[in-house]
């Protein structure tokens, strides 16, 4: 084994504390979990464009029609909407099956996913 040092051979345990003996990482108590407050900050985002959504201020109904029925009024709402894009991105990343979301019928949103790859 050479001399040279990499850094962490000098590095104080307890400043940056190893695997523990079962194999697991070491938390520091004093941090925040920052998984914890990503999964907080995510939901803040989903909520804040959920709220600015068109669809929100109108009838769910015509956005989950009926098997055969006209999606034309919610697209018309969904073309107007300032949020479309996040909408229809969440629900291709959500795999939302039913209604108009972004615009677009669950049929054509498929469509698209497979087009994405």
């Amino acid at each position: 084994m050479d001399d040279r040092h990499d850094g962490y051979r000098d590095a104080d345990p307890e400043e940056f504390p190893g695997p523990l003996s079962d194999g697991s990482a070491a938390v520091d108590p004093g941090r925040s979990d920052l998984t914890s407050d990503f999964d907080e900050f995510y939901d803040q985002v989903i909520q804040e464009w959920q709220e600015q959504a068109l669809c929100a201020q109108t009838d769910p109904e015509a956005f989950f029609p009926e098997k055969g029925g006209s999606t034309r009024e919610a697209k018309r709402i969904c073309r107007a909407c300032g949020v479309r894009d996040e909408c229809l991105e969440y629900a291709l990343e959500h795999d939302e099956r039913f209604g108009i979301w972004g615009g677009l019928s669950e049929r054509e949103r498929r469509r698209l996913k497979k087009r994405l790859g």
